[in-house]
Parts: C-alpha cells; sequence; structure tokens
C-alpha cells in the first residue's frame, strides 16, 4: 500500500481528535452513485463513470458529502474511528477511506469542491484547466494520467501531449489525435513530461507513487480534494461542488 496512507491517516486522526469527533459515536455512510447521480447528462458518452467500470461513493457526514472513484465499490455504514483503523487493503476499502476523508474536512472547513460536477460542467471544467495550464505553465510538455475526454480535447490543443491509463478498454483510443497509451508506457511517459496531470483516482487504485517526486505534478478531480489540502499537493477541479 502507498506510503501516503500512513501520512493520511495520522493527519487525519489529528485533525478529528483535535475538533473531539473519536470520541462520538459518529455514523458515515458510503454508497455507489449511479451515473445519473454522479455527473448528470454530460456532453459527450466516453467519460469513464458512462463506461460502467467505475462508479463515485459518497460518503456523508453531518450534511457534508465527499466522494471517491473507484472499480471497486458498495455500501458501508459504521463510526469514524472503525474508517481511520481500518486496513486499506484493496479499492474498495481505499475508496471508502478517501469518501470519508473528503466528507468529514468538508464538514470541518478544511476543503472545497469534494462533489463532482455534473451535466455541461465538465466541458467548463476542461477549459479552464486548458487555460489555467496555458496562463501558468505555457506550453510544457503534459502527460495526463487518466482518461478524461474533454480534458484531453482541450489540454492537447498547442502541446506535446500524452495520456496514460489503466482501463484495456480505452488503451489505444484515439482522442482529439492523441493515442491513449497503457501503464506499460508510465514511467517513459513521466520521464518525458515537464508536467503531470495526475487523476486522484490513483490515490484508491494505489498507484499514486509512481508520480510523486518524479516531475511537478497537479493532480484534478474530486477524488484527492482531502488528500490535497493534508499534503500541500496542487489541486485543480474548477467546476466541483
Amino acid at each position: 500500500m502507498s506510503k501516503v496512507y500512513d501520512q493520511l491517516r495520522q493527519g487525519f486522526a489529528g485533525r478529528c481528535r483535535e475538533r473531539g469527533l473519536l470520541d462520538e459515536q459518529i455514523t458515515i455512510r458510503a454508497r455507489a452513485l449511479d451515473t445519473e447521480e454522479a455527473i448528470g447528462h454530460p456532453e459527450g458518452d466516453d467519460f469513464p463513470l458512462q463506461k460502467g467500470r467505475e462508479r463515485l461513493m459518497q460518503a456523508e457526514f453531518q450534511g457534508a458529502r465527499g466522494q471517491a472513484f473507484t472499480d471497486r465499490y458498495g455500501d458501508f455504514s459504521g463510526r469514524l474511528s472503525q474508517v481511520l483503523e481500518m486496513d486499506l487493503a484493496n479499492n474498495y476499502r481505499r475508496a471508502i477511506f478517501v469518501a470519508t476523508l473528503n466528507a468529514v474536512l468538508r464538514h470541518l472547513g478544511a476543503v472545497e469542491g469534494t462533489v463532482h460536477c455534473r451535466d455541461r460542467e465538465p466541458g467548463i471544467c476542461a477549459r479552464q484547466v486548458a487555460s489555467h495550464l496555458r496562463e501558468t505553465r505555457g506550453a510544457v510538455r503534459v502527460t495526463q494520467i487518466g482518461f478524461q475526454p474533454k480534458l484531453i480535447e482541450m489540454i492537447q490543443q498547442g502541446r506535446e501531449f500524452r495520456v496514460v491509463d489503466l482501463d484495456p478498454d480505452n488503451i489505444g483510443i484515439v482522442k482529439a489525435g492523441v493515442t491513449v497509451e497503457g501503464p506499460e508506457s508510465t514511467a517513459d511517459a513521466v520521464s518525458w513530461a515537464d508536467l503531470l496531470l495526475v487523476t486522484g483516482t490513483t490515490l484508491v487504485n494505489n498507484t499514486i507513487d509512481a508520480f510523486l517526486d518524479q516531475k511537478p505534478v497537479l493532480f484534478y478531480g474530486t477524488t484527492i480534494a482531502g488528500a490535497g489540502a493534508l499534503m500541500n499537493w496542487d489541486r485543480i477541479c474548477p467546476c466541483s461542488h
């Protein structure tokens, strides 16, 4: 398991301890959202959520919501202390931990943007991310980790750009002139890039260590919201709620 989780668990527990949350009998409910609940009706039909392999796990904590992408999902209900003590041995358990982290830190006011954007917002998000990169990074070479079609369409314009994804159904797809590469290309694509644009899902699927301490990293998405706040990672997610 990623070494990051030891730091996250320690930081998360500390925040909860400071607010006296560990002594309370608090229930966290996490469930997998269906596609319409998660992203509504976006433009296009090739988002990962629409293809059925991934779902958003959603934790609700005292009115605050936190989400995490995962390919292993299901319901969970328990005390906050149980989540903090959980053996994070698979994607399902890590998704529970990450969604819970996002919901609790949202409740504490430590993070924003823990709920996925909907309908036309993914397209708006992609344009804003592309503009941000042009304005702050120039025409650097970017490797994107994770298949997000709108981001590919917008970011590849006017720059050298590569995409790597784990899903066999995405590998080999050509999107906006860019061929999606498989995990065997990860090391080369990381070495080639000036900047890594990395999906927060890497935290849940336990591949995040491959992108830390390598090159400048900009994380995207709601999944990484809480961890990004605790670890002081750069994150962009302009249309999240």
